[in-house]
């Protein structure tokens, strides 16, 4: 994107001369948020709100899609990635106040152990991996280049490599992942029940509200994937620390960071779809590659080093 001093940049200019909206674009620099998120964040209401992302995204600053929520429809902005062509530039955080941390991604088809009750099935970018609906296709060697598996009921579980050193004290973990339902097919109001489990020790549930897909396409799902299968998932962020476990600022469950026995060499991350859960809604987990988040599993240890 290119800004030159002429009347036809206006609409970017206009957009950078507001407070607001310089605000909103630090926020949407951190994650994507929605109207309502925005609005309360600033304390604003979401009708003035609407009228600020208008002249942010008339600037192309940033981009908004209609995505399915709790209660109908929500609009979910995030910053253009042409912005970062721009010779304007947001200010860099000081790097003193800079956490220190390890920063680990873990691919979708790298786990340790599985069980799979159908509808399942898993993919790389270019191709299905074995045939739909049959478990073995999880023992594939190819498995390791999946970049979204799904599976009815049941669980997928990672092991992590822990690179903390006896001088660090870790502070909090931060993990996050795109997921959603497994329906057959597409249903955006299918809601499933997920369990979480970190070092064997229940962290706690989110329900998702549905397999997002239809006429909506990933932003990142390849061409060839069929419009008829899941397109996107949620992003989820989890943060563990002295104060519990956080899902996306909300507290989630009491568990700790010193209830997880940190230090050990690895960490075994568990996601599940309990056969008892209330709403047995299957899981479809995304990687980079998929859906609207060009990410794997991403883990983060903040840490500090002992005096």
């Amino acid at each position: 994107m290119k800004a030159d001093i002429t009347t036809g940049s206006l609409p970017l200019f206009e957009a950078l001369a507001s407070s607001v909206r310089i605000q909103i674009l630090h926020l949407l620099a951190e994650r994507e948020m929605n109207i309502k998120e925005l609005a309360e964040a600033l304390q604003l209401s979401s009708a003035i709100m609407t009228m600020h992302v208008k002249k942010l995204e008339k600037a192309k600053l940033i981009k908004t899609a209609i995505m399915p929520g709790r209660g109908g429809q929500q609009k979910l902005c995030s910053i253009n990635p042409e912005m970062s062509k721009i010779e304007l530039y947001l200010p860099q955080k000081d790097k003193s106040a800079i956490r220190e941390h390890t920063h680990i991604e873990i691919p979708i088809g790298h786990y340790t152990d599985i069980e799979v009750n159908p509808t399942c099935g898993l993919a790389t970018v270019s191709k299905l991996i074995g045939n739909f609906d049959d478990s073995r296709s999880f023992l594939s060697p190819e498995r390791v280049n999946a970049k979204i598996l799904w599976i009815g009921s049941g669980y997928v579980e990672y092991k992590i490599p822990n690179y903390l050193i006896a001088s660090e004290n870790p502070v909090e973990l931060e993990i996050s992942l795109e997921l959603a339902s497994e329906a057959p097919s597409v249903n955006n109001d299918w809601p499933s029940d997920i369990s979480f489990y970190l070092n064997q020790q229940y962290l706690g549930q989110w329900t998702s509200p549905g397999d997002f897909g239809g006429t909506q396409r990933g932003r990142y799902t390849p061409d060839w994937w069929s419009s008829a299968l899941n397109q996107f998932g949620l992003l989820k962020m989890f943060k563990i620390n002295k104060d519990g476990t956080f899902l996306d600022g909300q507290k989630l469950s009491d568990v700790t960071l010193g209830d997880l026995d940190i230090r050990q060499k690895q960490w075994t991350l568990r996601i599940a779809v309990l056969p008892d859960a209330k709403h047995v809604g299957g899981l479809t987990l995304f990687g980079s590659g998929f859906g609207n988040y060009n990410q794997d599993i991403v883990v983060k240890l903040y840490k500090e080093t002992k005096e």
